[in-house]
């Protein structure tokens, strides 16, 4: 192995990159518009949800729940009557509609239990279960509220003191752009290296190389450092200028640190778009095969659902994916601001699992160049 021609091949790779308007619009796009569209555009919890309320109870009581929907949970209700509920939700105008009876603030004082309807389309499926759970308590506490001027309080035996760590607001923009920078650096990464390998088929320069005193694994390394790095750069920029900068979430841990286990986490994602590029023959099948292979990655790597709400075997299973542990330590980093003594176990599973998918695909890579040879 030489070094140099390590170097002079990912040159060269840097300038076939950047002779691809494509390419470098997707890593232009994806660590910036796209962070921050799925952070901004695309809330997870409720937001602006359309409510009408049927208010037939006219009542001090009634207008006290009506008051307690607003921005940015649900849009102002709209007052409708009974017989424009049912039309409305057909329509889709509304995604809750409440109906408040006749009589609700006189049987609530009478110690009676009244019964509030709350029709939900549940087709909204990003809203529904969320704002049902939120009318509930809307509901629920305004009531409390409005018996307390009533009558005298009862004291619960026990108090409830809630803390929310990591992130004070609940704010679930915070969240989605941190994961978004962490899934498109797996995509990039994948995406950028295939590509690379694929581009040397179609122009026919993997003959040229073939013929020049460079082996497989000169062709190899230089691929992952270079593609590696664009995709490193990306990050950091993303994480600077887009996460910290235009939408103002903190980072808690060590960026350095993070870009280092990131690092070691390109040298096994890398490996496996070489893996990938070389058993498909063009690009319509490195992009039919990278979606079966990138969505469980991310899917189950425990940054959209725990991974302990999984079954176990899909626990046992992704231990050896590197976006799993990637997204461990991640999380732990960047909202946590976990060091190297809480992450050094991610650290030590993806240096592994990067040795043992960088030696698989080397030798698959050699035994593609010598049938073309």
């Amino acid at each position: 192995m030489r070094l140099s021609h390590i170097w002079n091949l990912g040159i060269k790779e840097l300038r076939s990159l950047g002779r691809d308007p494509m390419l470098l619009f997707l890593i232009v796009y994806v660590f910036t518009a796209g962070v921050y569209s799925r952070a901004t555009a695309m809330p997870e919890s409720l937001h602006k949800a359309p409510i009408a309320i049927v208010d037939e109870d006219r009542s001090p009581l009634s207008n006290r729940i009506v008051g307690a929907f607003y921005p940015p949970y649900f849009l102002p209700p709209e007052m409708i009557t009974r017989g424009e509920m049912d039309a409305g939700m057909d329509a889709g105008r509304y995604t809750f509609a409440l109906n408040i009876p006749s009589g609700f603030q006189r049987d609530v004082l009478a110690g009676r239990r009244p019964a509030v309807q709350l029709n939900v389309d549940a087709t909204r499926m990003s809203q529904a279960y969320t704002g049902s759970g939120y009318i509930q308590t809307i509901v629920a506490g305004e009531v409390d509220t409005f018996m307390k001027s009533h009558r005298a309080a009862a004291k619960l035996p026990v108090e409830l003191s809630l803390r929310s760590r990591f992130n004070p607001l609940l704010d679930q923009s915070w969240f989605g752009a941190v994961m978004e920078v962490i899934n498109n650096v797996t995509l990039l990464a994948i995406v950028l290296t295939g590509a690379a390998l694929i581009r040397e088929r179609e122009h026919g320069t993997i003959e040229h190389l073939l013929v020049m005193p460079v082996t497989p694994f000169e062709i190899m390394l230089s691929k992952v450092w270079t593609m590696a790095l664009v995709v490193l750069a990306a990050t950091a920029f993303s994480l600077l200028f887009v996460v910290e900068g235009a939408l103002s979430v903190p980072i808690e841990g060590s960026l350095p640190l993070f870009l280092a286990g990131t690092a070691l986490h390109l040298f096994a994602t890398t490996s496996m778009g070489i893996f990938l590029g070389t058993v498909t023959r063009s690009m319509p099948q490195f992009g039919l095969l990278l979606m079966l292979v990138l969505l469980p990655l991310q899917m189950l790597s425990g940054g959209m659902t725990p991974r302990e709400s999984m079954p176990e075997m899909v626990q046992y299973l992704m231990m050896a994916a590197p976006t799993t542990h990637f997204v461990s330590f991640a999380q732990a980093i960047l909202f946590r601001g976990a060091g190297l003594a809480v992450v050094w176990p991610q650290f030590a599973a993806l240096a592994v699992i990067g040795a043992v998918l960088f030696g698989f695909s080397l030798g698959y890579f050699r035994k593609s160049l010598a049938s073309i040879g």
